[in-house]
């Protein structure tokens, strides 16, 4: 396995320019597909030679991480393509667009599995080759437990939406394979074939769950959701380490993709030159940048004590001034 991908947080490593990641995320997609087939074609076989309700789930589910990864591969690649004439803020939500689909097809697969199984209680029918679907079912977990780990491994470095979600189709993999081993297991200790249609309706209830989270996910990238607490605080810290910087303002930022867009308003000594405002600010986009590396910044100079008539004048299209402002408790003034 490639270095990137074993050992992502090994040692002091630099922060990931978009090429890096753009070639990280890459690679992953590749791996994904190939489990994701990989365990399609075995389960299906297995299904078809067993007739297991849950085995038929698992294999549903396995198509569904097989699409999901392909629509995933795709959107990594678009996400990172640069901004163009009619893009000016690049194509990242191209990975929001396919969680959107992904979390479609992990709800029509639930409304699948879930007709099956209610259609097995009421009307039970034998399961043949159990042990066959519990070897098949440790086959699967095992093969998706080491891409999941490489799945973490990437995004601790990236911290992709897109690989974020794909992982999450594994993960309820996982909890689907361990449902149907369980479920074929009782099956052929009890000899009550509802063993098996219990486990798959429990595949389709962890399906909507993860439905549900991955339209969350995509909703909140689509309509431009703050990024969490302590990103925000992370950038804010670093547009404040300057005594010259006296406070911040109209900070907003939202996620695109592998994008991080971060607009302010940066309040500094009025009475300075232009062209020591323009050092101020150049030199905390270096800040940001060198924690962020790719960020799409825009950091508006506003004069200490000059900025809320401005403010005034955007009323109900931003957020108040009073509220959202952080003043520097280091800054130095020379008024």
């Amino acid at each position: 396995m490639n270095n990137d991908l074993a050992h992502p947080n090994g040692g002091e490593r630099s922060p990931l320019t978009v090429a890096e990641t753009a070639s990280l995320t890459a690679r992953i997609t590749w791996l994904s597909v190939g489990v994701g087939g990989t365990l399609m074609l075995v389960k299906a076989g297995a299904w078809w030679v067993s007739g297991s309700v849950a085995l038929l789930a698992s294999a549903a589910d396995s198509a569904l991480d097989f699409v999901a990864a392909l629509v995933t591969f795709w959107a990594v690649r678009v996400a990172v393509l640069p901004a163009d004439a009619e893009h000016r803020y690049g194509h990242g939500k191209a990975e929001a667009f396919a969680s959107l689909l992904q979390a479609g097809l992990v709800f029509a697969s639930a409304a699948l599995v879930g007709q099956q199984a209610i259609h097995h209680l009421l009307e039970p029918q034998a399961v043949a080759a159990e042990g066959l679907g519990v070897l098949v079912m440790a086959l699967s977990m095992g093969l998706t437990l080491a891409l999941v780990q490489a799945q973490a491994r990437v995004i601790a470095r990236t911290s992709s939406v897109a690989i974020k979600g794909d992982r999450a189709h594994y993960l309820a993999d996982l909890v689907s394979n361990a449902a149907a081993m369980v479920g074929l297991a009782l099956a052929q200790v009890t000899g009550n074939t509802r063993w098996d249609a219990l486990a798959a309706l429990l595949v389709a209830a962890w399906l909507v769950k993860g439905a549900v989270e991955v339209l969350r996910a995509a909703a909140n990238e689509l309509l431009d959701r703050e990024v969490d607490d302590a990103e925000r605080e992370a950038l804010l810290a670093l547009a404040l380490d300057d005594p010259q910087v006296m406070g911040v303002h109209q900070f907003r930022s939202r996620r695109s993709g592998p994008i991080l867009h971060v607009q302010m308003h940066m309040e500094l000594e009025p009475t300075q030159p232009l062209i020591a405002a323009h050092d101020v600010v150049e030199a905390a986009e270096r800040r940001i940048l060198a924690a962020f590396p790719g960020v799409d910044l825009v950091i508006h100079a506003d004069p200490f004590g000059h900025s809320e008539d401005h403010d005034e004048d955007f009323d109900g299209l931003t957020v108040g001034h009073a509220a959202d402002r952080v003043v520097n408790p280091k800054a130095r003034s020379g008024r």
